[in-house]
């Protein structure tokens, strides 16, 4: 990826996303300097492959970056053809014989306002003697993407769906994705059903199969949130449903929370583009109760879902998030009590089970400190995370610590993770309706190519991230000047300087030591502070700082702060 510019009577493409040396190009094939293209060698040397745009709009750059990163930005014409045959075949009535009509059923699905690939829709009713029917419906993508299709290969190379600002690279081809196998209000659409009888928290019975559904009513994390907080009223027919459904969700909540799970109250930001690909703003979503039932209700089905094939001895692919070693568990308690954190008493030697719970503690006792002094909102949710292991996929079940579940499996999002479709594989076919079940021999193949990929695909997003926030700082920078002075968070140290959490839209920049007042900064012993080598003065995480802005390098993302005070 590279910007073009003439030199005497040649092109050159100099890198855009690192800094490399320059290249001389043989064809620009109409491209003119100061554009975006994407380069690529041939016989007789470099040329420019395709023009993108330009490096100061933010959509070009985000494209650039994603073919940086390897994303192919295209599926291959017999894929695409694949997936229209595919997605042809149910709805001719191939594959609806042996489902369960449920269309009759009230349902409804909650997804962001931008979303269009619609994973799974819920029912639920109350019966008498207060017990909740509950049936989570997810999208039957094994019906339309069958082993050995060209299909399946691509979705197996891909392996998740990538989401970026404005833009997704897809698992799937949008003929399956965002249209035959997503659950869209008014569409009878193949489902596989988990219907669950719940008493309390008490799952009294389970059932699997194959469905046909019929969403009643597309909602969206907001407008739950305004019918809960009373704001706005619940429509007919849903409003039983979704009253019901929200009354399991609390009730899991309340007991996952018992157990020890892993607290962390995450922000995702939300970018605003105008119609020329610029960056004009950001919302930044807070996790609130809408999140949390949909979640709950999803953490539960994937517990049934492992459960199940776990007893039957079917082989499959678990989600598992190994307990946390307990050295790092007493350095988080260290590190955290350099912040005036308060922590659960601490045994000299926990076993790693006592670790887990441990860990569990402290992040409630974050999220706690967090809500009750306004401080460390980026910062201390991070030192937790950084204390724990890295979820993974693998065959061999050893739970999820985190979740405080001791059986668990990704079977919810069918439409944008790999591992999701393997194990509706291995569902069906463990019940009997399915012919298909994952080969024992390859899944930990599957397993580590996906979990590699998982991790790839949070790259790009986070980095993505990264390159909307700084064009959107540059555009207030021009607005009010580079010599406004932010209000900002201490959200990370090392030992060259400090990054800052600056402005409402949650800015970030890297304030180096040298450019730090008054004192001469160095690391302490927990990494939770620079302290100041003549007069202790520190920068602490959480601690509150005021900075400007020297330099913003937006297409990389990269702020340079070039002074503070606290």
């Amino acid at each position: 990826m590279a910007v073009l510019s003439k030199r005497g009577r040649f092109a050159v493409a100099e890198p855009l996303f690192f800094r490399g040396r320059k290249l001389t190009l043989d064809r620009t094939d109409g491209a003119s300097a100061g554009d975006l293209v994407l380069v690529g060698g041939g016989k007789r040397g470099a040329r420019v492959v395709r023009r993108l745009g330009r490096p100061d709009v933010a959509r070009d750059v985000l494209e650039g970056l994603m073919l940086d990163k390897g994303l192919r930005r295209r599926f291959p014409r017999e894929v695409e053809r694949d997936a229209i045959e595919a997605a042809a075949r149910p709805a001719m009535g191939a594959d609806a014989r042996g489902r369960r009509d449920l269309t009759g059923l009230t349902t409804f699905t909650i997804d962001p306002t931008g979303a269009r690939d619609f994973d799974d829709a819920i029912s639920a009713e109350r019966e008498p003697g207060g017990r909740i029917r509950l049936w989570v419906h997810i999208a039957d993508v094994s019906a339309h993407v069958r082993p050995g299709t060209a299909v399946e290969g691509e979705a197996h190379r891909r392996a998740t769906s990538v989401y970026v600002p404005a833009a997704v690279e897809p698992m799937l081809p949008e003929a399956l994705s965002n249209e035959a196998c997503s659950l869209v209000p008014g569409a009878d659409r193949l489902a596989v059903t988990v219907e669950l009888l719940m008493d309390g928290t008490d799952v009294v019975s389970a059932a699997f199969g194959r469905s046909v559904i019929r969403s009643d009513a597309r909602l969206t994390y907001e407008r739950v949130d305004r019918i809960f907080g009373g704001s706005e009223r619940a429509e007919d027919p849903w409003a039983g449903a979704l009253d019901a459904a929200r009354g399991v969700a609390a009730a899991l909540r309340e007991r996952r929370d018992t157990l020890g799970s892993i607290v962390v109250e995450s922000v995702e930001p939300s970018f605003l583009f105008d119609s020329a690909g610029h960056v004009t703003g950001v919302v930044n979503e807070e996790q609130t109760e809408s999140h949390r039932l949909i979640e709950e209700l999803m953490i539960l089905t994937n517990e049934q879902v492992a459960g199940h094939l776990a007893d039957a001895g079917r082989p499959t692919l678990y989600r598992v998030h190994e307990n946390p070693e307990p050295l790092s568990v007493l350095a988080l308690a260290d590190k955290l009590a350099s912040l005036d954190i308060p922590t659960p008493p601490l045994p000299k030697h926990p076993a790693p089970a006592e670790a887990a719970r441990l860990a569990g503690e402290m992040s409630v006792m974050v999220a706690e400190h967090v809500r009750r002094t306004g401080r460390g909102r980026q910062a201390y949710p991070r030192l937790v995370l950084r204390s724990l292991k890295q979820a993974v996929y693998s065959p061999r079940n050893v739970g999820h610590s985190g979740l405080a579940s001791k059986r668990y499996c990704h079977f919810t999002s069918p439409i944008r993770r790999y591992p999701d479709l393997v194990v509706h594989r291995a569902l069906l076919a463990s019940i009997g309706i399915d012919d298909e079940p994952p080969r024992a021999s390859e899944l930990q193949e599957a397993a580590e190519w996906s979990s590699d990929r998982e991790r790839e695909a949070m790259v790009v997003e986070r980095d993505a991230d990264d390159v909307c926030r700084a064009f959107l700082l540059e555009r207030r920078l021009f607005e009010g000047g580079f010599e406004t002075e932010w209000d900002g968070e201490v959200v990370g140290v090392i030992g060259a300087g400090a990054f800052i959490r600056f402005g409402e839209e949650g800015f970030e920049g890297f304030l180096p030591v040298r450019r730090m007042k008054g004192d001469w900064y160095d690391l302490n012993e927990q990494e939770t502070a620079l302290v100041g080598s003549r007069e202790g003065s520190a920068f602490r995480l959480g601690d509150p700082a005021r900075v400007t802005v020297g330099k913003v390098d937006a297409p990389r993302g990269r702020v340079d702060l070039c002074g503070s005070r606290r």
